[in-house]
């Protein structure tokens, strides 16, 4: 018989894909441009010319947060990317050979693992300088060491199951073992971990960049939005409401995706 899904995965699924589809939209058009400065509707209301209002530039909310959503998604998936492939190869390593090279490589990641992953991608940062690819690749470099750990603990789990010894026994190589055997039995808690891995990432890019640290201006950004915003609560509150909304449901559905892939294990 057929299992039936979690709740948690069927809401966590819609909110995602329905999220991915307004970041499609915002790629392919927007009806007005995100840029574009108009003094004379200054943080105009809502309307039927403007369905989100107006920032203090004059600027279509609506069309600025289609285009911030994308460059939040796109940040997420190369923080994710980079985060995902050498954790992987990271733990894939510790957790199948173990010895001494597990104990040096995973005490410099427990070590790196110690601090937040905004706070090591503000050190970054500092380094690289503000910007969306510098954000990416800061944000990458500080989430590996939460995929090395997990990958590492399912090897261990793994590499001692009978289908392993096989794999040694019919004279396969340890990187066919490892990659082609192991790594796809380990992929709903990766997946589940890579959901979360969106949600931590949003949030964190979205933080930066209220901080005026991540992606900078003109370019659109849902966290800069939030910050532009503040000076304006009270006086024009869907400024605030509308960025804040959709990093809200980005957020909620990945959790609960991840979720639901965790129930579903």
């Amino acid at each position: 018989m057929k299992k039936k899904r979690s709740k948690n995965f069927i809401i966590g699924a819609f909110l995602t894909g329905f999220m991915l589809l307004f970041v499609l939209l915002g790629v392919v058009w927007t009806p007005y441009d995100p840029e574009t400065m108009d003094g004379a509707n200054k943080l105009a209301g809502v309307s039927f010319s403007h369905i989100m209002g107006c920032d203090d530039f004059g600027r279509d909310i609506f069309s600025r947060v289609l285009k911030g959503s994308g460059t939040t998604l796109l940040v997420a998936l190369g923080t994710v990317a980079i985060g995902t492939f050498f954790g992987i190869i990271l733990g894939a390593v510790c957790g199948y050979y173990g010895g001494i090279l597990d104990e040096v490589i995973m005490r410099v990641v427990d070590a790196v693992f110690a601090f937040p992953n905004i706070l090591l991608a503000l050190v970054f940062i500092s380094l690289l300088g503000p910007g969306r690819n510098n954000v990416i690749i800061a944000l990458g470099i500080a989430f590996i060491p939460s995929f090395a750990r997990i990958v590492r603990s399912e090897f261990i789990r793994c590499r001692n199951m009978d289908y392993v010894k096989s794999a040694k026994l019919s004279g396969a190589s340890d990187l066919r073992i490892m990659f082609v055997h192991i790594l796809p039995n380990t992929l709903t808690v990766l997946l589940s971990a890579v959901m979360i891995g969106f949600n931590n990432a949003v949030l964190s890019e979205a933080g930066m960049s209220y901080l005026g640290i991540g992606v900078q201006p003109p370019q659109p950004s849902l966290g800069y939005m939030l910050s532009e915003a503040q000076t304006y609560l009270f006086s024009s509150p869907g400024y605030a409401i509308f960025p804040g909304l959709v990093i809200i449901l980005m957020v909620l559905g990945f959790s609960l995706l991840a979720e639901g892939l965790k129930e579903e294990k």
